[in-house]
């Protein structure tokens, strides 16, 4: 695994490694009893706003708000670097693991590897705005 936050190698949260024989059964084995809980959780909630800023063959930037309260489960199709436009928090959990909350001032920057499956949302009293560009 690489780092434990969008701070800490990204969107900013924890990348999640493909694992081999044995040790890969029982990762597989969390994620999926860990899934419901994730998908639940995200059911109960309204997905961030997402906003297309550009898109061409080689990359996509997207703004994404996080109103307080907001959050979404989630697969990033490719490597990324968020830029976090907005102080505050968010939180993130990835299958199996328990939730981190991570507070963010503006103008941090990190990096998600692409495949990354995780529930992201805004537990602050405040928006974040992320701008997200990723690299297809």
């Amino acid at each position: 695994m690489q780092g434990r936050s969008y701070l800490a190698g990204l969107v900013t949260g924890v990348v999640v490694t493909a694992v081999v024989g044995v040790v890969g059964m029982s990762v597989a084995a969390a994620r999926a009893a860990q899934a419901p809980t994730m998908a639940k959780a995200a059911d109960k909630m309204t997905a961030p706003a997402v906003k297309v800023l550009l898109e061409n063959n080689q990359v996509r930037v997207r703004e994404v708000t996080f109103a307080p309260g907001t959050g979404d489960t989630h697969t990033h199709p490719y490597a990324h670097v968020g830029v976090i436009l907005t102080k505050g928090q968010l939180a993130f959990q990835n299958p199996g693991e328990k939730e981190e909350v991570v507070s963010f001032e503006a103008g941090s920057v990190g990096f998600r590897e692409a495949k990354v499956t995780h529930l992201a949302r805004n537990p602050g009293q405040t928006p974040m705005k992320v701008i997200e560009v990723e690299v297809k």
